[in-house]
């Protein structure tokens, strides 16, 4: 075999000149075909005004969309990586450029935008999350208008979706749509493939709604939204207890409501009206007799929102700009900007079935709530729905909020007026209480000394016990010699009182040195050291609130047209008793030297409801719920007898009823705000071994 020719230096770069030409003659077609290739315009995507429209060719032949991902949520089709890079706290929107869009025959394939869509878009570009550099963006704004059904051709709308650079999918791209769909599912983003993209849409059914991804969106009324209705006090009185004035609604409910207008003359129902009106949206007619539209709304207590064809409907926002209380009849429908509001202070909700019963539900409503609901629908529609401008901040703020939670604004925030915001809490502590100090168990006792003795030895069994403090209300009785106390590791001191008054427990004693004091009763001795140690690790958390075991609500009652105390079990809760629970020292010298009016002495009378009266305070001056911990229910002395109970007096409901009266007659109002929240160790009814766990012995209901 000959020797192997050495290959000169000019074959080499002769090689590699023709391996760099091949490379080059690949890459031209490639970039020539590439999508922005078809733009008439030389463009980077950076940001350019809005009035300018860039031509683009869509190719004849491109990809098959991917269907919509009705699974999304926020943790699978959100890239939350996007965001915060550039500003901290804050998600950064990017507003593609308004496109003509033609096929490769000249043909343009998408409409100009609606004035309301240019209108989001502006708003965008108005706020502070806007930015002009995609690299930088964590959400993109497409530029297709699904604001108007007659603008839209799907197959043409999925075609823009999947051509747009920084598609992928759909991830972190939020389409709004303020058209709903009709039955069966009320698609609101009407059939157009969007695979994973957020939709800000309107009338959103709980069927299609995914919750936390997408957001509901009221239906902005442009014909309405600049009338300027004359000005109606929230006060004055309305001619009408009701007014259905939709025009779309189902025969079957239309016949219901003339049913009930027949027994109800103050039930108006209003439809189009005949001949040379019938097409004019500014009025609507009953019989002979003809009403200006929305004007009508103002005459008017209540205002139906009943679904249609439609699940949402525009007659909402409407309903909001008049100041009318709306009544949803809509099962469904998820109402807008639900996620925050709290649409059960401005607002009533019928099921579709319940619709005879309407009129009942109506009268039975005070005027001094009906007077609150007027002033909570005039709060929404000005902060939330009065222009597209607000709806669109809006939402950009909600899915801000769900990026970083931990410096969102809490639901109070967004449904308290401001003449009604609560004051901020008095306590200068850090964000979390220090743990090294503990807490002071302070214990309010009379004459049960086999309860109080088995309640010490539970509790002195918490780690963070730092003193017991027994306060012994019994005039008529020493306490026990010192011989006879259950022998303890922590300091263990005994106050005997002058008087016996319930608010001695809330005497701001020297003997608490720490920030924390748990007050319990001297017959709760079903508390575990898990429990007591959880509830103060809760506390720490949440020091200027009541953290605590046994939980109260507050109901009105429409019969009696007064306030309730209702000790059942019930999700809801707007009190946490002080017959074990967890609160700072702070609240203890408030008690004693500024509560409002008479409602020291009234406890000191009455022998009850200091516990109430607690809850009244730190809720008013603080604007905070109790917090409910761990879900035991039950906390009743076994041991002790129905006659040495108080609870077991058969007047003591009535009693504890009428403390929330007097209280909130003192106050001026009800401070205390009902929640549904409890809070729960991590995994404890989780099946993991015990020592995962940090508090296993958790009481059940």
């Amino acid at each position: 075999m000959g020797a192997l020719k050495k290959r000169s230096p000019y074959q080499t770069f002769y090689t590699l000149l023709f391996v760099v030409l091949i490379f080059i003659l690949l890459l031209v077609p490639l970039i020539l075909f590439w999508p922005w290739s078809y733009s008439t315009h030389s463009y980077s995507y950076q940001f350019t005004d809005l009035n300018e429209e860039i031509q683009v060719i869509l190719p004849r032949n491109s990809a098959k969309s991917n269907p919509t991902d009705t699974s999304c949520h926020y943790y699978n089709c959100f890239d939350v990586y996007k965001c915060g890079r550039m500003r901290e706290h804050k998600m950064t929107v990017y507003v593609y450029p308004l496109f003509k869009f033609f096929d490769t025959s000249g043909e343009r394939i998408m409409h100009s935008v609606s004035k309301e869509f240019h209108d989001i878009l502006e708003a965008i570009i108005d706020s502070p999350f806007h930015t002009k550099d995609p690299g930088e963006a964590c959400l993109f704004i497409p530029p297709v208008d699904l604001l108007n059904q007659n603008n839209v051709n799907l197959e043409n709308a999925a075609k823009v979706l999947r051509w747009l650079p920084f598609w992928h999918h759909g991830v972190n791209h939020v389409i709004f749509n303020m058209l709903p769909g009709t039955i069966p599912d009320f698609n609101t983003s009407l059939d157009v493939p969007h695979d994973k993209a957020v939709i800000a849409g309107g009338g959103f059914s709980s069927w299609t709604y995914r919750r936390g991804f997408d957001i509901s969106i009221p239906l902005f009324n442009p014909f309405t939204s600049y009338l300027n209705l004359p000005e109606k006090s929230i006060e004055s009185p309305r001619k009408w207890l009701t007014v259905s004035s939709q025009t779309n609604i189902h025969y079957e409910y239309r016949q219901e409501f003339l049913g009930l207008h027949d027994e109800h003359p103050e039930f108006l129902v209003l439809d189009k009206c005949p001949d040379g009106l019938a097409h004019n949206i500014s009025f609507r007619c009953s019989d002979e007799h003809v009403y200006e539209y929305p004007k009508i709304l103002q005459d008017s207590t209540f205002c139906l929102v009943v679904r249609g064809a439609r699940l949402g409907q525009t007659v909402l926002f409407d309903t909001l700009k008049s100041g009318c209380i709306p009544v949803i009849i809509a099962d469904t429908y998820i109402l807008p900007f639900s996620e925050f509001i709290d649409w059960k202070i401005a607002s009533i909700s019928i099921f579709e079935d319940e619709i005879s019963d309407l009129m009942s539900i109506l009268k039975s409503i005070s005027e001094e709530r009906i007077i609150e609901m007027r002033k909570q629908v005039a709060f929404l529609f000005d902060s939330y729905f009065k222009s597209i401008k607000l709806i669109t901040h809006t939402t950009l703020q909600i899915i801000n909020d769900r990026i970083f939670p931990h410096t969102a604004k809490p639901k109070s925030h967004w449904n308290e007026r401001p003449n009604t915001a609560a004051v901020k809490s008095p306590l200068f502590l850090p964000l979390i209480a220090p743990k090294n100090l503990g807490f002071t168990a302070v214990i309010l006792t009379y004459d049960r000394i086999d309860s109080l003795f088995q309640v010490i030895q539970k509790v002195v069994k918490a780690p963070s016990l730092a003193k017991v403090l027994v306060v012994w209300n019994n005039q008529n009785k020493e306490p026990p010699p010192a011989s006879m106390w259950p022998k303890i590791n922590k300091p263990l001191k005994v106050k005997k009182t002058s008087e016996n008054k319930l608010s001695n427990r809330f005497f701001p004693y020297e003997e608490i040195e720490t920030e924390a004091i748990l007050a319990i009763d001297d017959d709760i001795i079903m508390l575990t050291a898990d429990e007591l140690e959880f509830g103060f690790e809760v506390w720490r958390e949440f020091p200027e609130r009541i953290v605590g075991y046994p939980s109260r609500v507050h109901l009105w009652d429409n019969s009696t047209q007064r306030w309730k105390y209702e000790s059942e079990w019930t999700n809801e809760l707007s009190m946490v008793l002080t017959g074990a629970a967890f609160y700072h020292k702070y609240w203890s010298y408030m008690y004693t030297t500024s509560m409002p009016g008479d409602i020291k002495q009234w406890v000191d009378d009455h022998m009850n409801c200091e516990d109430i009266a607690m809850n009244f305070l730190v809720t008013n001056m603080t604007g905070k719920a109790p917090i409910k911990v761990a879900p035991r229910k039950k906390f009743k002395c076994p041991e002790c007898i129905h006659t040495e109970m108080l609870s077991a007096d058969l007047s003591h409901m009535m009693e504890r009823s009428e403390c929330v009266n007097k209280f909130a007659q003192v106050y001026g109002c009800v401070p205390l705000k009902p929640v549904e929240f409890r809070a729960d160790p991590v995994l404890f009814k989780d099946n993991f071994p015990e020592k995962l766990k940090r508090f296993n012995d958790i009481g059940s209901l």
